[in-house]
């Protein structure tokens, strides 16, 4: 049987909420192998340690895969839902609207670590655990960036991820940083 094109659509943004679902798990993962916050003293003191370099290494990538694969499919699903995708800006307000993302700025800002990292050779282990610091303060914003965006199809589009292997574990990581972003704000 043929899919139209419709329907492979709606099939393509299942499989990018799967994929969301996917990057939120193992950026978790990468986040828990690490003691926070860093400082430079550690990393200069471990300055030759593969497993840390390698789990900062994995953050990096991950944090971007995530922020890079919710903003696809926002796009695709603006696509869907018939409303303006010229311009991402366009979109983002669009889900700033919709309260998917807390501001268009926040999502900016995000970006901003996230291509300084892809960019940046920095040997300076104070800059290094700066930025590291600030996308483990980052990333909650882009869990429940996700959660939020995960609802909206479902609940706008009546799509879900095209399959459910990491929804438990994401809803679990996702209620975890509720809870501690509710926490901080008492």
């Amino acid at each position: 049987m043929k899919l139209s094109i419709l329907d492979s659509e709606k099939q393509h943004l299942a499989e990018l909420l799967e994929a969301i679902q996917r990057c939120v798990y193992f950026l978790d993962a990468s986040s828990r192998k690490l003691t926070w916050p860093l400082t430079a003293d550690r990393l200069e003191m471990q300055k030759k340690d593969v497993v840390l370099f390698e789990a900062m290494a994995a953050i990096n990538e991950r944090f971007a895969k995530l922020q890079d694969t919710l903003g696809a499919a926002m796009r695709h699903a603006c696509i869907l839902a018939g409303e303006p995708t010229d311009s991402f800006l366009k979109v983002l307000s669009f889900y700033e609207k919709t309260g998917v993302l807390e501001s268009v700025e926040s999502w900016q800002l995000c970006r901003t670590a996230r291509n300084l990292a892809a960019h940046d050779y920095d040997i300076d282990y104070a800059e290094i655990a700066d930025h590291f610091n600030s996308l483990k303060t980052l990333t909650p914003l882009l869990y429940l960036s996700a959660v939020r965006f995960l609802n909206y199809c479902l609940e706008q589009l009546g799509i879900v991820p095209k399959q459910a292997d990491f929804t438990t574990e994401f809803m679990l990581i996702v209620k975890t940083k509720q809870a501690d972003e509710s926490g901080m704000t008492q």
